[in-house]
């Protein structure tokens, strides 16, 4: 429990940038997976989708959080636009890494391209776990069912984005 008192409430805002990054970032590696493309092509559309959405999601967050102060007409909402979109840009852009961490050491310990998937699943699906745990530790919530639920949510959506590579690939 943290035991410092904190003015801003930065944990709304690092689950969810937190499980966009690593979702989003690994539904481009299941995609690219599932259409049997190169590593380079996971490598490329995987970074310039972890900051393009992470600079998304930050500039949306901070929008929001100022649209908030506005309809409430007061700075007294105890919301703070920046933090809101540092916090949600930095949690996006660290654990959004995790999916694409397989391919990046694959050349350097010669990984098949069957084990680095693997790997990168794994990898993934620990990230949402722990995010999930990391939650439920801070809302006083039984940590395993969080960390468990987190990570279903993530691997339903990487799923879906496996299967749609995975379709178009075999139409073209």
């Amino acid at each position: 429990m943290c035991k410092f008192k904190c003015e801003y409430n930065w944990l709304p805002d690092f689950v969810y940038g937190s499980i966009d990054g690593i979702v989003t970032t690994f539904a481009v590696v299941s995609a690219v997976e599932g259409g049997s493309l190169p590593v380079a092509i996971i490598l490329i559309m995987g970074f310039a989708n972890l900051f393009a959405d992470g600079f998304s999601m930050a500039a949306s967050k901070y929008l929001s959080d100022k649209a908030e102060i506005d309809q409430a007409d007061i700075d007294s909402t105890g919301v703070n636009p920046v933090l809101g979109a540092l916090s949600t840009f930095g949690a996006f852009i660290l654990l959004g890494c995790v999916p694409l961490a397989a391919y990046v050491i694959q050349p350097f310990l010669n990984l098949d391209a069957e084990f680095t998937f693997k790997l990168a699943c794994g990898l993934t699906l620990l990230a949402l776990f722990c995010v999930g745990f990391l939650k439920g530790l801070f809302i006083h919530k039984n940590k395993f069912v969080e960390g468990l639920e987190t990570m279903l949510v993530g691997a339903l959506a990487a799923g879906i984005s496996y299967g749609i590579g995975f379709w178009i690939e075999s139409l073209v």
